[in-house]
């Protein structure tokens, strides 16, 4: 096949968010309301074992019935996504319940997310070989402005986002509105991503699937490089091992 076209995801793939670590002690900075240090660890281990930071590690263990369906359902609109989060946050005691809303407010700051160290080279580098750049995206709110603020922006053709379509990631759906935004047929576009559930839906429009390891920033130097490599061979269509 001959790749014309490339769809990413956001989080774990181009981006990755802070550590819990450095969400909840930017927000007890903000707020003042910064306690002893090993009260502010522990707090922030809790958080990361109930799944309350999106784009960070999923809940550890199972959720209530309630929580457990609005959690699976997280993605497909802006008041189930925070509603998810916080209903995650709120199972951990925090000094102000105003805080839950406000560590929710946290995680879609520019400043919450850090590219990977090559996504600005691989992005630039499709959009100047003439590849159409899309971001699908299971998410909650709008994206946009941290790729405006990391400078990647001018890269993008076009960003599908799940809670803007009501669908979600593996949905075939999605990937079939992110092929018409970039206008490339699912045959000549490769999904690249961190989520083989998710992600790999795409394989099943006909796309070739390319997978990243969803790791910190500074562990994940070079992991979309060899997405320049696909395009310059041609990528095979179905899911590829990496």
């Amino acid at each position: 096949m001959t790749v014309k076209g490339v769809l990413f995801d956001f989080s774990g793939t181009l981006f990755r968010v802070e550590s819990t670590e450095s969400w909840l002690r930017a927000v007890l900075r903000e707020t003042g309301a910064v306690p002893a240090e090993a009260e502010l660890l522990r707090t922030a281990a809790q958080l990361e074992a109930a799944g309350a930071l999106a784009g960070g590690s999923p809940p550890d263990g199972p959720l209530p019935d309630g929580l457990a369906d609005l959690w699976a359902l997280r993605d497909s609109s802006a008041e189930a996504h925070r509603a998810a989060y916080t209903g995650l946050s709120r199972r951990v005691p925090l000094p102000d319940p105003r805080l839950h809303d406000a560590l929710y407010d946290r995680h879609m700051t520019p400043a919450a997310w850090q590219p990977y160290p090559d996504t600005a080279e691989v992005l630039s580098a499709l959009h100047a070989h003439g590849v159409a750049v899309g971001v699908v995206s299971n998410i909650g709110w709008d994206l946009r402005p941290v790729f405006r603020e990391h400078g990647v922006d001018p890269y993008i053709d076009a960003y599908v986002l799940s809670y803007e379509h009501g669908i979600q990631k593996p949905d075939v759906r999605l990937f079939a509105r992110a092929c018409d935004e970039i206008g490339v047929d699912p045959q000549d576009t490769l999904m690249v991503g961190d989520s083989r559930p998710a992600d790999g839906g795409a394989a099943d429009l006909g796309c070739a699937v390319h997978f990243v390891d969803h790791r910190p920033v500074a562990e994940r130097p070079d992991g979309l490089r060899p997405v320049l490599g696909l395009i310059g061979r041609g990528a095979r269509s179905g899911p590829s091992p990496v």
